[in-house]
């Protein structure tokens, strides 16, 4: 087969089993995506992402959504623990919340790195809004779009800077949703012009990041259709907002799409996304992922290739004394608590 996979996937556990391996290879995934069932010691990890790469023949690219706080797949005893965003920013002075951020997403990506993970999917670039839903509110890192922006671009910038490649979530705007969109499809109810002016303002300041996510929100004054599957709004994201990156979908087995899982996954790729995420690790519908996406689009391949260069061309990891920064985060936090 020519051109990679157009899809994300994740493995089942701790280690490959045979039937993974030849179906990676076979499948050519472009990236992969961990979660705490594939966490248990350093060693274990690094082997895990050795063997993913192995599978595929390439150095493929690895993600994991480590925000801190409820949305960390590694967790203590051998890597720290963090507060959720929002109560990082919070508990900081406000001429401190950029060093801040910064230190602890740096810390963060050089923890990735260690362990072959080079994508982190942060920062939530959503608005917090006194009706957001509590699996989101306390991931985001402001409640007005200039905030947002500018802890979401400190952020990015941290995690690019230790060699790990941000994917600005959930475009293009998660905020307003009321439900959980794990377990159903969240509608928001907002006019155009709020949410051009507000939510979909935030994703036009970090337009030039070379990786977003979408949400599986359905806008209703723009389509009644979830953003993942809607041209309408795949065609926003990439018009009214600017984004010209690599566009994967959130997780295509949660609850807010309906449909088979190949249904989804032709849908959000006819609807102009580039990437099909799916996390589950379960074969069968991997299998019908792959099957429905097929091969990277030459645009997609295109996106592809820039987001791998652009992490590469920001990245400045040699600079990193992970130990001097955690030392510089604690004092600061310290300082904060006195």
């Amino acid at each position: 087969m020519n051109g990679q996979g157009a899809c994300i996937l994740a493995p089942a556990g701790l280690d490959l089993s045979r039937g993974e391996i030849a179906f990676f290879r076979q499948a050519d995934p472009w990236g992969f995506i961990l979660f705490a069932r594939n966490i248990d010691t350093p060693d274990q990890v690094r082997a895990l992402t050795a063997s993913l790469r192995e599978a595929v023949g390439r150095d493929a690219p690895i993600f994991i959504d480590q925000e801190g706080g409820r949305v960390q797949r590694m967790r203590a005893p051998h890597w720290r623990e963090w507060v959720p965003p929002w109560d990082e920013v919070a508990r900081t002075p406000d001429p401190d919340r950029d060093q801040i951020l910064a230190l602890r997403y740096r810390i963060i990506g050089a923890e990735l790195i260690d362990l072959g993970i080079d994508g982190n999917c942060v920062p939530c670039a959503d608005i917090q809004t006194p009706d957001t839903h509590t699996f989101l509110a306390n991931r985001c890192l402001g409640s007005d779009a200039a905030t947002v922006a500018r802890f979401a671009m400190t952020v990015a910038a941290a995690a690019a800077r230790a060699g790990v490649l941000p994917v600005i979530k959930h475009m293009p705007g998660h905020g307003r949703a009321v439900t959980d969109s794990h377990l159903e499809v969240p509608r928001v109810t907002a006019g155009k012009a709020l949410l051009k002016r507000q939510d979909f303002a935030v994703f036009r300041d970090l337009a030039y990041e070379p990786v977003g996510m979408t949400s599986h929100v359905i806008y209703e004054a723009f389509d009644d259709r979830p953003a993942t599957l809607s041209p309408v709004i795949i065609d926003l994201i990439r018009q009214d907002i600017g984004f010209a990156g690599l566009l994967m979908t959130d997780d295509i087995s949660m609850g807010a799409l309906t449909g088979s899982i190949a249904q989804r996954s032709t849908a959000a790729i006819a609807a102009g996304c580039d990437l099909v995420l799916h996390c589950n690790g379960e074969m069968a519908e991997m299998e019908a992922v792959v099957a429905a996406t097929g091969r990277l689009t030459d645009a997609g391949q295109t996106r592809a290739s820039a987001a791998l260069a652009a992490q590469k061309t920001r990245a400045a990891p040699g600079d990193i004394d992970v130990a001097e920064l955690a030392a510089t985060y604690e004092q600061l936090v310290k300082g904060f608590n006195a």
